[in-house]
């Protein structure tokens, strides 16, 4: 049945709320912005076409109370909300409670977000479809039956504890020696309580030198389930993603076309409907892969996927939403570029403590084949109460090396952002490092070269400049007047 979305509200911020308002002013369909009060003044409350504050700083009283977003949509008669990303994008008590309330949610069903986003759950069901997953252990309340299981089946440490439920880095614990466990056990199942609201845990092999890959799926509710390729979010510090390329460098034709496919089936036994991605870890020296999750939102890092096949994945959504069947079939899906995508963090980098304030000058990048989404504007203020997530900086070319040199254009020489640290010259620093360009790196890879990283950076800023231009004048002076003046 054909649902008309006549107005979204979109139960997010910054850079995640932006995006979806993009799209939905190319379809001429107004939106309904919500806000804390440190965010009155905030990029995406601007660009809506309504806003309606929802509350104070703390998430549990604005962005992740659902009473208030609903009754926000109601009373801007806003009849469908998008969730994007972070936040409730993936809670199914939000999306039950959307529907319950007559209007449209634009994701997949309450249903399908509670299966997929119990990790226990999800791996069962992977492992009915015969999607291979990582050795491990599951609902898990006690250190000595991970001291069994390592016994019984040979494990060799490290380990990874997680979390069963959320994402983001949070909950997990990697293991490196028996010692370890009673802290890491105590410290996996705090993070969870506290991040989740649910403190179970799951034990897996910690895959060494893991590569993550993952596959975006598009499903409609008639059962054409597409996938657009793969991405490679290997560069991770904290176990979060902070830089992505589609496609990946890392795995043959064959092996894409299989770990492709692995996805479209396991999302089509779960009768998946709306746009979704199963995450993989691969194992470069076995060259085997291993199913990680599925995230039932938006992801972050979307963008690339729709810079390498034209497609814009969140009308897709709101398709599926309508209740339209998919415009395409498997076989219309031809990716012919290479891009990255850079995550710019309010972070020191050279420790990745938040940095928060206001920004005093922002340049944001231009140019030919550069892609940017950004959650700001030059004087806007980054409150210390959120992600630190600011904007999104993507590049494409015709191959990996084209998208590269876009990306250090755009980074080295484009962008300036003063008034708080960023990860600008972090990132930069990973483009240009030799085992980045060649393809060369896994989960590790930050921390096994911080140091080296650190000592790439190039420390100037706008006193740089004008000491440089004073010193210009300077010199001139002392020198008189010249024949060229």
């Amino acid at each position: 049945m054909n649902k008309k979305i006549r107005k979204v509200l979109i139960a997010n911020r910054g850079v995640t709320a932006v995006r979806v308002m993009h799209t939905c002013r190319d379809r001429k369909i107004p939106t309904t912005a919500v806000y804390s009060t440190p965010d009155r003044l905030a990029h995406h409350v601007f660009m809506a076409d309504s806003a309606v504050h929802i509350g104070e700083a703390p998430p549990s009283e604005s962005y992740l109370n659902m009473d208030k977003m609903i009754n926000a949509a109601i009373q801007t008669k806003s009849n469908a909300i998008h969730p994007g990303w972070g936040f409730l994008a993936e809670n199914a008590e939000f999306a039950r409670k959307v529907i319950d309330a007559g209007l449209v949610w634009v994701g997949p069903s309450a249903e399908l977000i509670r299966v997929a986003g119990d990790k226990i759950q999800a791996k069962r069901l992977a492992q009915k479809a015969n999607v291979p997953t990582v050795p491990g252990i599951i609902d898990v309340t006690d250190i000595a039956q991970i001291k069994k299981w390592i016994n019984d089946e040979k494990i060799k440490f490290p380990i990874m504890i997680k979390a069963v439920v959320g994402g983001g880095g949070k909950g997990m614990v990697k293991v490196e020696r028996e010692e370890e466990l009673p802290v890491a056990f105590s410290q996996a199942r705090s993070e969870a309580k506290k991040a989740f609201g649910d403190e179970r845990l799951l034990v897996e092999k910690y895959i060494e030198r893991g590569r993550h890959i993952e596959v975006q799926v598009v499903a409609d509710e008639y059962g054409n389930v597409v996938h657009l390729f793969e991405r490679e979010c290997t560069i991770q510090r904290r176990n979060q993603k902070i830089i992505e390329e589609a496609p990946s460098p890392s795995i043959s034709e064959g092996l894409r076309q299989e770990i492709c496919f692995t996805a479209t089936r396991l999302m089509r036994e779960m009768q998946y409907t709306s746009v979704g991605t199963v995450e993989f870890l691969f194992d470069s020296s076995t060259n085997k892969f291993y199913f990680l999750e599925i995230n039932t939102r938006l992801q972050v890092e979307h963008g690339i996927t729709e810079l390498i096949t034209g497609l814009d994945i969140v009308g897709i959504m709101l398709d599926i939403a309508m209740g339209d069947k998919l415009p395409f079939s498997q076989h219309d899906i031809h990716p012919n570029r290479w891009a990255l995508e850079v995550r710019l963090n309010a972070e020191d980098p050279k420790n990745f403590s938040p940095s928060f304030g206001t920004i005093t000058r922002l340049q944001v990048p231009m140019g030919p084949n550069v892609r940017v989404a950004s959650g700001v504007y030059e004087g806007a203020d980054i409150p210390p109460y959120y992600d630190s997530l600011f904007m999104l900086l993507m590049s494409a070319g015709a191959d990996r090396a084209d998208a590269i040199r876009v990306m250090d254009r755009a980074l080295g020489r484009n962008l300036r952002v003063e008034g708080i640290k960023t990860l600008q010259p972090l990132l930069l620093s990973i483009i240009r490092h030799p085992a980045f360009i060649a393809g060369e790196f896994s989960t590790r890879f930050i921390e096994e070269h911080m140091d080296e990283l650190i000592s790439m950076f190039k420390d100037k800023n706008s006193e740089d400049e004008v000491l440089k231009i004073a010193k210009y004048i300077a010199e001139i002076s002392a020198l008189g007047p010249q024949k060229w003046m």
